[in-house]
């Protein structure tokens, strides 16, 4: 289990999470049902037992551009009808208790560290929560679609996921450790924290590779299709790596990439592993590695490392001083201080 989804669990237990990021906290369950619903969707929304008994809400939300990191908690047993969501795709991982899901034909019970759902906008939703608190990831539904679309060669158009996903699989366990990395960062920065745009870039491309690669749905079997054409992929790889070292301090945008290289992004991906031995986020991180090590290497006395690798897209310090000294041999401040002696 990561460090992140351990701290993730062990504040579960004790305490809500994204605290600072309050959007709605109420026992009254008309004005649950009317502020949730203004930032998910309108759904109808009612207590198992008497409305006044045992009923509590919470809403914390951290929003970044194209989604966004929820932590959602309901005292007692509620039903939540919210229909299709239209708008958005939504992740819910289990903290505590537990809830019931009919997503289309599929039923199934979520419940910490076993499993998790992924609803689509497209398909009708019921839910029954049981003293339960989730982490929700919310991402945009068009920029869903326009990966998916640029995965599978084919035009944009509705996605449906399997609602089930297993926390115990490789791809559920990946996507989880993500989640927490990713509310655990939101924690830090705080509300009036910046994510630069480098930094940003790289989480919709994390999140969007752990669904439409990981996830089973509608367009799975077109995207494998699609990363076919091998004869292409050497020429097309180099043009890749070449537009991927000349754009390494922009925000990584592979359907652009895919476009520069004239190949589909799932090629382009399997490509990077088959014949650089690396994947693009792994080659990517290099090339920022080594722009890191060129600046301080020029770097003014009053350089500050934390400033410029946030803006390089490095949001955890820790494993950026860790991979920085691997490809190096010494720390970035050792980098500055021989440039200062």
């Amino acid at each position: 289990m990561s460090a992140a989804v351990q701290e993730m669990s062990a504040r579960a237990s004790a305490a809500e999470r994204l605290a600072a990021f309050a959007r709605v906290t109420t026992d009254d369950v008309d004005e649950a049902a009317e502020e949730i619903g203004r930032i998910f969707c309108p759904h109808d929304l009612e207590p198992a037992q008497a409305r006044e008994a045992c009923f509590s809400a919470r809403h914390n939300c951290a929003a970044f551009d194209g989604f966004s990191i929820n932590y959602v908690a309901y005292g007692g047993s509620v039903g939540i009808d919210p229909g299709c969501l239209e708008r958005f795709f939504l992740v819910q991982i289990p903290l505590a208790g537990a809830a019931h899901i009919r997503a289309g034909n599929t039923e199934l019970d979520a419940a910490p560290e076993r499993t998790a759902s992924l609803l689509s906008p497209t398909i009708p939703t019921r839910m029954m929560w049981r003293d339960c608190a989730q982490a929700i990831l919310l991402l945009d539904r068009r920029m869903v679609e326009q990966r998916a679309a640029a995965l599978s060669g084919r035009a944009a158009g509705t996605v449906e996921f399997d609602p089930v996903i297993d926390l115990e699989a490789p791809s559920g366990r990946a996507l989880r450790t993500s989640l927490a990395e990713l509310m655990l960062l939101a924690e830090r920065l705080g509300p009036s924290g910046r994510l630069p745009a480098v930094a940003m870039a790289d989480w919709r491309e994390l999140l969007l590779d752990h669904l439409l690669n990981g996830q089973r749905h509608g367009l799975s079997d077109a995207i494998e299709r699609f990363s076919g054409r091998a004869e292409r992929l050497p020429r097309a790889l180099r043009t890749a790596r070449d537009h991927l070292a000349g754009n390494a301090s922009e925000p990584l945008d592979l359907a652009q990439l895919a476009c520069a290289s004239g190949i589909g992004i799932r090629a382009l991906q399997l490509g990077f592993r088959r014949h650089f031995g690396q994947s693009i986020s792994e080659m990517l991180l290099d090339m920022r590695l080594a722009a890191l090590h060129a600046r301080l290497a020029q770097g003014s006395p009053d350089a500050s490392i934390t400033d410029i690798a946030f803006d390089l897209g490095f949001t955890h310090l820790g494993r950026m001083a860790g991979a920085y000294r691997e490809k190096f041999g010494e720390t970035p401040s050792a980098t500055l201080r021989r440039r200062m002696s």
